[in-house]
């Protein structure tokens, strides 16, 4: 069972599973905790999970002002200080992943290891059909968003169109991050995507070279609901990268 608590600014609702060390999963945009569900049963028989939804996201309540990735990169430290906790690794899925980079850029100290899962760093990473697409959701909201909205917001079904624009604009105007930005990066990194994803291999191949030691891996037969479509396989993957343990390269060239 989950909880909100209060963080400063905003109040969170969370959820915490398992046991260990710290494992902070941030889901994406206009979604919950709940799609993490096959990840939260993989990781937790190792790792504490802990699952923060974000403002207007989930069971989390709006607040008055813009949403942005700035903003929500704060609410997740501000969770991380309420939550005592010193450093952990952060496993961001979309927008999610773009928070948690924005949060090992700004707070190198309290990320051990990165996991980023589906995410373009600025407008040049998406893929022209996933622009097509999002413009249509601007024009008629999926009724899926909708429900999910309906079923778990505490402001109210009424309130989703508020939030949807708030959310709409910040996805007309962010991400813009030049790639170079990312070499400070220092948590080792682990980037996925589908092959069929939002985002470009190109791009990510480029962010993974810019980061000092990161991995790419670029998951078959998959889209942007990767963790949906091959739980297991994510699974494996993220579980591998977080061991302390990594096994050698026999033949690197870089």
């Amino acid at each position: 069972m989950g909880e909100l608590i209060e963080t400063g600014a905003i109040r969170i609702y969370h959820e915490v599973h398992g046991s260990g060390e710290p494992v902070v999963l941030l889901h994406g945009g206009m979604a919950s905790i709940d799609l993490w569900q096959a990840q939260t049963a993989a990781l937790s028989p190792h790792y504490r999970v802990y699952l923060p939804e974000r403002r207007g996201h989930g069971r989390t309540p709006d607040v008055p002002g813009p949403i942005t990735y700035e903003l929500m990169a704060a609410d997740t430290v501000a969770y991380l200080d309420r939550m005592e906790l010193a450093r952990v690794d952060l496993v961001g899925w979309s927008d999610g992943a773009l928070i948690a980079a924005l949060v090992a850029l700004a707070h190198p100290d309290r990320v051990r290891k990165l996991v980023l899962i589906g995410q373009y760093f600025n407008p040049d990473g998406q893929r022209p059909e996933a622009r097509v697409l999002q413009e249509s959701f601007a024009r008629n909201p999926p009724a899926m968003l909708k429900d999910l909205y309906a079923t778990l917001s505490p402001d109210g079904p009424d309130h989703f169109g508020l939030v949807f624009a708030k959310m709409l604009h910040m996805l007309e105007t962010e991400p813009n991050i030049a790639l170079e930005t990312l070499a400070q990066i220092s948590a080792p990194t682990l980037i996925m995507q589908g092959d069929d994803d939002a985002v470009t291999v190109e791009h990510s191949a480029a962010a993974a070279r810019a980061i000092p030691d990161a991995q790419l891996a670029v998951l078959p037969g998959t889209t942007h609901a990767a963790p949906l479509e091959k739980p297991d396989l994510i699974n494996r993957l993220i579980l591998d990268f977080l061991a302390d343990t990594q096994t050698p390269k026999l033949m690197p060239l870089s």
